[in-house]
């Protein structure tokens, strides 16, 4: 295993997390971090208390941070993050399987679930329902933002194919995962090598374990995904010989709990629980435990991403 894979860029990340760190604490967003003394259970909308729970949509594809264990459990930075608002707020938070990533903020609109959390990246597009030309589809979710992660490309190890920036990925076949960030990332990235005359094949997948054997078979050169997975599956598969990471962490955004727009005083009860956390050490220790210290928020807000 590379113990030296992903750590180049951990300087430069650490300088860009603290920028945006600073800049959430300036964020429009309701609960600060003066919420520490105040007791959250009666503030949750009586309809959760009373049902003692809060139905959770999740696609558990995104290892380190959100996965089912050997035991078919949830896990990694998500459940572990919930179990400790479960404490604060008295509730349960059940996790429910959406299947892909795609189902997931439509399960929350259509009132699946009673939130999203499955490292959903805070984007204006999502805060504001618009597709990908920007017209309204839908009317579009808050953010109560927790954590910050950027793209992870990920190659076949040591990177054969010099590929360690945006447009280098000009020339060569991407591979991306439905409903992402990243795969719209890869399709604007497509119309821009078209103009620069060096095409670039894109490879959408419904899964990251496909996109992973798109790499692995020499189908895709680049699988483009969240910075901790990309930095977890080249860590950790095959023990580390068959992917490594190629270039540092690019264009850090928050990750968010989607809450739907007409359920804000349930989004502003969570924003204190995580400030809580924040405040009483739960959160830091839940980060270092999952090796996501790189990812800290300074305090949540809401939609940190404009």
């Amino acid at each position: 295993m590379n113990m030296n894979k992903g750590l180049a860029s951990r300087g430069t990340h650490a300088v860009t997390g603290a920028v945006i760190g600073a800049l959430l604490l300036t964020a429009c967003g309701s609960g600060g971090a003066g919420d520490k003394k105040v007791d959250l259970k009666d503030q949750l909308p009586k309809r959760y208390r009373e049902a003692g729970v809060i139905k959770v949509g999740a696609s558990f594809t995104a290892a380190p941070v959100i996965f089912k264990n050997g035991q078919g459990k949830p896990d990694g930075l998500d459940p572990d993050l919930a179990a400790a608002m479960e404490r604060l707020l008295g509730v349960k938070f059940d996790f429910v399987d959406a299947g892909p990533f795609a189902n997931v903020l439509p399960g929350v609109l259509d009132k699946k679930f009673d939130i999203g959390m499955s490292g959903i990246t805070d984007t204006r597009e999502r805060q504001q329902g618009l597709d990908k030309n920007g017209t309204p589809v839908n009317e579009g979710v808050d953010f109560v933002d927790y954590f910050m992660a950027g793209i992870g490309m990920v190659v076949k190890e040591k990177n054969p194919k010099g590929v360690d920036t945006i447009d280098g990925l000009c020339g060569h076949s991407v591979t991306a995962k439905k409903g992402t960030t990243h795969n719209d990332l890869m399709i604007r990235q497509q119309k821009a090598c078209e103009h620069a005359g060096k095409p670039l094949k894109a490879l959408e997948t419904g899964s990251d374990d496909e996109a992973l054997a798109n790499v692995r078979n020499g189908l895709a050169d680049v699988y483009i995904t969240d910075y901790p997975k990309a930095q977890h599956n080249a860590q950790t598969l095959d023990e580390g010989r068959t992917f490594d990471l190629a270039g540092p962490q690019l264009q850090s955004r928050p990750y968010g709990i989607a809450v739907r727009k007409g359920d804000q005083e349930l989004r502003d009860v969570l924003v204190k629980a995580v400030n809580a956390l924040i405040l009483d050490g739960t959160y830091d220790a839940v980060l270092q435990k999952r090796l996501l210290v790189e990812g800290a928020i300074q305090n949540s807000v809401v939609n940190g991403s404009h």
